[in-house]
């Protein structure tokens, strides 16, 4: 199991190689770069600039920039923009425009409080962490490092046997 589908996957490889790009990034070039499907690196970007996350201009010298910084937008942000949002298992997701389960089982479910618990728990370190942390260069990961402490949260002891 994944916690980001193959498109978010490649929509961070994409945003990476624009965040170290002065100038604009064009889909061939990104790629070719990656070893991707051009076509699939062009529909992302698409769907990235449809969502504001970049900017396109066309032309000769025309290409994809980032629209925002990187400090500025989370990897749940992210998430949402691509239409993918985050859900740790089915009973975190809810049908659309309504507050009813996906799961015909949540009702009577005994891990359900538990799986929403950590599904919340999750949801604050992805809304906590931003791009740029995603991007900072190898050992200087201490803001994204941080957040994670969130999930070593033990409001109670753990019992010992004697």
């Amino acid at each position: 199991m994944t916690l980001f589908s193959r498109k978010a996957d490649y929509a961070l490889l994409i945003l990476s190689h624009l965040h170290t790009k002065a100038a604009a990034g064009n889909a061939r070039e990104i790629a070719e770069k990656f070893g991707l499907s051009r076509s699939f690196v062009a529909n992302i970007l698409k769907e990235l600039a449809h969502r504001g996350m970049v900017s396109s201009t066309r032309g000769v010298k025309g290409g994809y920039a980032l629209q925002r910084s990187t400090g500025l937008v989370t990897l749940a942000e992210l998430l949402e923009a691509l239409g993918e949002g985050f859900h740790l298992t089915v009973c975190n997701e809810h049908q659309a425009n309504t507050d009813v389960s996906a799961c015909d089982l949540a009702h009577v479910c005994p891990v359900k409080s538990p799986l929403t618990e950590i599904h919340n728990r999750l949801l604050v370190v992805l809304n906590g962490v931003t791009l740029a942390d995603v991007f900072a260069p190898p050992g200087n990961t201490e803001p994204a490092l941080a957040t994670l402490g969130i999930l070593n949260r033990n409001p109670e002891p753990i019992p010992t046997t004697a």
